[in-house]
């Protein structure tokens, strides 16, 4: 599965990469995560219960950052695994471009597999599902970076 996307997001880039960066924005803007702790070799280890489809499973995981270049951007590596659920791996390039002295412009690419009784539920609606998570994500953390006065990001998540 690929998603790509870009969000024009409310804040300037220092701010944006501080949220990024920040495991209590994070957790509160991820669907579903109930635990989210950074490590200091720039690993996170979370927990996330999803339903996809007919399935509900709670992944745990760790990601890690790669190729830091701040406040410009980051790899993001990981995987989870969800029990007979199933797993789901890969990774994502997110790269931060200031448009103004408030607004940055967040893109992403990401390429993820997965495993399991998940890869039975078909491609499109494990790629609906991680265009609507994708969103609330975004919706969530545009309101962050700007101290809750945004009505939310702009810009839609596309799949490729």
């Amino acid at each position: 599965m690929e998603l790509k996307g870009e969000y024009r997001l409310p804040a300037d880039r220092e701010t944006v990469w501080k949220a990024l960066n920040d495991p209590d924005t994070l957790r509160e803007c991820i669907p579903g995560c109930e635990s989210l702790t950074m490590n200091e070799d720039n690993t996170m280890a979370a927990t996330v219960k999803i339903k996809i489809g007919p399935v509900k499973a709670t992944f745990n995981g760790e990601v890690r950052l790669e190729n830091i270049n701040a406040p410009e951007g980051y790899s993001i590596v990981g995987e989870g695994k969800g029990g007979i659920a199933g797993f789901a791996k890969g990774g994502a390039d997110v790269h931060l471009q200031e448009a103004s002295p408030t607004e940055t412009i967040l893109t992403y690419e990401v390429n993820a597999q997965v495993g399991g009784k998940l890869a039975q539920l078909g491609g499109r609606l494990i790629d609906s599902t991680a265009k609507k998570l994708s969103g609330e994500f975004f919706d969530c953390f545009a309101k962050k970076v700007s101290d809750g006065e945004a009505d939310g990001a702009t810009g839609e998540a596309v799949s490729a």
